[in-house]
């Protein structure tokens, strides 16, 4: 009897354990569902007569490489660090893996025994990466098909709060790994933009102005994922002048992470003693100790003061009728009020105050909402105590927000992925886009759940049936992997939407 063994019964894996159980009544396979928490697995296979669960310490070799051998392929859902060591058991064992998550240094030193041996190890097989993968590549496969050179590319992906569950000042809630969402973009940002490569320092890479339209939901923010260049070749698109890849979210968190960050809540090496302390002392300490008074100062007090000073040099010089001085031109600039050439625009005394007075208005909502956000995580809350021990400011941000982000009952979550496409084609500029938008049912049937886990397992269970005929390690850009799981991605209601920008751009 062919087995499958699923190693950790978290978040991500409700779906994925369902389909397969069903997949497992219709053929006779054998599913085995392993995790610290074996009461959390029993909940997730319910009665299932192919589906058992059993505890799992991980980190016990024996017990781990035994419940590896009984099985034909193994399904890893353990945080990223742990996968090698699952590999290094399959490859001994001669045992199949498949797993969600990126192939890093330590997987890529296996390439040549699992190779070798003829093993599958597919990975980066989730939703990102995963499902980015597969339906980017296939959209630059009907482009390049139909004779089109492709001049940029741009993939978006987030896991967000639905509109319908959005009611905090943060518009996010954790659909997924807490942890993951706290060290985010520490490593900063390289990506090729306009025929340059770019490198951002995690100082610059939340930014709520670099937004992008959403078919049917509007403006969302975007940061740019570590390192989008080793992309380029995998999808065929070296010769592209723009490759970036990006995470979405709403304008709001970006602009609230980015006073996080600058606040060195997300910093490792920052150390507390957190039992007994609230919430309340923590942020208090915390804020007293890493410059928050000169932060004020510097992103927004000041800012004020330069807004007022601005408004009297504009008088000044309204009431002289002259062009002003080269020392005045920089500050003028930033209101739009001087062009290339430092001459003053013609623009009214009325619009000039209209100017300032949406530029005092856009600092105070920007301060306003920061303070409601650090509200919201708990500035003034003196009840809430962390009980962490001795650990780092970013674990206590990451306690704050598994507090205070969690979905609620009756709350959905959603997934949004975004594909934006240039090509040159006979002569003309053209822009194909494709768009997917996700809803959950619940805190427990996410979006994100179902988006990581039915990828992987309908490509197990296509494996099973021989309908799957790949070696090696993979990844899901070869029409082999990506056709037919994106075929049953659609018949299980996850379809993107396409739409081709036609208008008559002459290169």
């Amino acid at each position: 009897m062919k087995s499958i063994l699923i190693l950790g019964a978290g978040k991500s894996s409700v779906y994925l354990i369902e389909y397969l159980i069903n997949e497992a009544a219709v053929y006779n396979w054998k599913i085995v569902v392993a995790d610290f928490d074996q009461a959390a697995a029993k909940a997730k296979i319910g009665n299932a007569l192919h589906a058992s669960a059993v505890h799992l310490d991980i980190h016990d070799i024996d017990s781990r490489r035994s419940l590896i051998a009984d099985s034909t392929i193994v399904i890893s859902l353990l945080p990223p660090s742990l996968h090698y060591f699952v590999a290094l058991d399959c490859l001994e064992l001669n045992r199949h893996l498949f797993t969600a998550s990126y192939i890093d240094e330590n997987l890529e030193k296996l390439r040549g025994e699992v190779n070798a041996k003829e093993l599958l190890f597919l990975c980066e097989l989730g939703l990102d990466p995963g499902i980015d993968h597969m339906s980017a590549i296939s959209l630059i496969e009907k482009i390049s098909a139909k004779g089109g050179k492709i001049r940029s590319f741009r993939s978006h992906c987030g896991g967000l709060v639905a509109p319908e569950s959005d009611n905090n000042p943060w518009h996010y809630k954790i659909s997924w790994n807490p942890r993951n969402v706290v060290l985010a973009g520490q490593a900063g940002a390289v990506f090729k933009e306009d025929s340059e490569i770019r490198h951002l320092p995690y100082t610059e890479l939340f930014n709520p102005e670099n937004t992008v339209d959403i078919p049917e939901l509007g403006e969302l923010s975007w940061y740019a994922n570590r390192n989008s260049l080793p992309y380029m070749e995998l999808y065929g698109l070296q010769e592209c002048k723009t490759f970036l890849r990006t995470t979405l979210r709403y304008p709001e968190f970006c602009l609230g992470w980015k006073a996080m960050t600058a606040l060195k809540f997300t910093d490792q090496t920052i150390m507390y003693e957190t039992d007994g302390m609230s919430l309340q002392k923590f942020f208090k300490l915390h804020l007293t100790n890493n410059g928050f008074s000169d932060w004020v100062e510097n992103n927004f007090t000041r800012g004020f003061r330069e807004t007022a000073d601005m408004l009297d040099k504009i008088a000044k010089l309204i009431s002289l009728n002259e062009d002003p001085p080269d020392n005045v031109k920089d500050d003028l600039l930033k209101f739009m009020l001087v062009d290339a050439n430092g001459e003053l625009n013609s623009i009214g005394i009325d619009e000039i105050k209209l100017t300032a007075v949406n530029t005092v208005a856009r600092q105070k909502l920007e301060v306003s909402v920061i303070i409601s956000q650090l509200a919201f995580l708990g500035i003034h809350d003196d009840e809430t105590i962390i009980n962490k021990g001795h650990c780092s400011a970013a674990d206590v941000l990451q306690f704050a927000l598994e507090t205070k982000l969690a979905l609620q009952p009756g709350d959905r979550d959603m997934i949004v992925m975004l594909h934006e496409i240039e090509y040159e084609l006979n002569g003309q500029l053209l822009e194909s886009r494709s768009s997917l938008v996700v809803k959950g049912k619940d805190p427990v049937y996410t979006a994100m759940a179902r988006t990581v886990g039915l990828p992987l397992a309908i490509a197990a269970s296509l494996f099973l049936q021989n309908k799957l005929n790949v070696k090696g390690m993979q990844i899901p850009v070869i029409k082999e992997i990506y056709e037919p799981v994106m075929q049953i991605l659609n018949e299980n209601g996850i379809v993107f939407s396409d739409y081709e920008d036609r208008s008559e751009r002459t290169l």
